[in-house]
């Protein structure tokens, strides 16, 4: 089977643009057109790759896979493209853990941006497992997450330990007279703003609470860890976070530290497709963690 690119394209662009519509007003072509072409790709590959719901258009699961693969072939095309424009950077593509506290990333990724060379930072959001399985096709050079590889998830992927450190608690300077004297037993019934579930810093913590034998009043429950202390921020209560970063994030939020959770830490990873690291820039970024952050 030949694949022909320029199918391959028009259906790339579909995905990226969220439908054919879109896609024709950017390539500046024909709706009926691309509509063609991308049948014509499907035929060939011998799967739909998209599934029609109304006016809009889903990828199917072999349709994703197609995407990533596309998105690889097109994206390194750009690249080659600026290299030759006298416009190169190196390019590094990151998967954010979507429960990664967005402080620390920004100070885990800086040093990327401070190297001698150029450097162009893609990131991407998203669930770990959906992360780990576009690094297992190399769309991404490195997935940032607060746990490693999840036994369940099959993809040849390597964790790299970036640092430890201990969980401190944040509050507004009301709360933490209040509630910041005598730890844990002066947190009892305090205000609590937690972490989802899926979050390594929520298991410690209810492990916590459980072992010192106190019960928090729970105020709230937060997959976003900003909005989380965005509401920390307007005092509703006591939060946790790495103790690497509590200078960023009383500074952010006009927070205090209160205190720290005794024998509890988290760790943070970086996780590639490398069992040794060899690129560049996840080699910069993992060497300034262990001795800037996690000290």
């Amino acid at each position: 089977m030949s694949l022909n690119y320029h199918h391959l394209h028009y259906f790339w662009s579909v995905a990226r643009f969220g439908g054919v519509s879109a896609a024709a007003r950017e390539l500046h072509t024909g709706a009926a057109t691309i509509s063609t072409q991308i049948k014509q790709l499907e035929a060939s590959l011998g799967h739909p790759l998209f599934i029609r719901r109304g006016k809009g258009m889903d990828l199917t699961e072999d349709g994703r896979t197609a995407f990533l693969y596309a998105d690889r072939i097109f994206g390194l095309g750009l690249e080659l493209t600026e290299a030759l424009e006298g416009r190169s950077q190196m390019p590094l593509r990151v998967g954010v853990a979507d429960v990664m506290p967005k402080l620390l990333v920004h100070h885990l990724l800086e040093p990327a941006l401070d190297l001698d060379e150029p450097v162009r930072l893609v990131c991407e959001e998203g669930h770990p497992d959906e992360l780990l399985a576009a690094l297992a096709v190399h769309r991404l050079d490195l997935v940032l997450s607060d746990a490693p590889i999840p036994t369940h998830v099959d993809v040849r992927a390597y964790n790299h330990v970036l640092g430890e450190c201990a969980i401190a608690l944040f509050a507004t300077s009301e709360l933490g007279r209040t509630y910041g004297g005598d730890l844990p037993a002066s947190l009892h019934e305090a205000p609590f703003l937690l972490p989802g579930p899926r979050t390594a810093l929520r298991r410690a913590l209810d492990h916590w609470f459980e072992d010192a034998g106190f019960s928090p009043h729970i105020v709230g429950e937060f997959d976003d860890g900003a909005l989380l202390k965005v509401f920390g921020q307007a005092g509703r209560g006591v939060f946790a976070g790495p103790n690497a970063i509590a200078d960023a994030i009383c500074a952010n939020y006009g927070l205090e530290r209160i205190g720290i959770v005794e024998d509890r830490t988290e760790r943070f990873f970086a996780i590639t497709g490398e069992r040794r690291l060899h690129h560049p820039v996840v080699k910069a970024i993992c060497e300034a963690a262990k001795e800037r952050i996690f000290v």
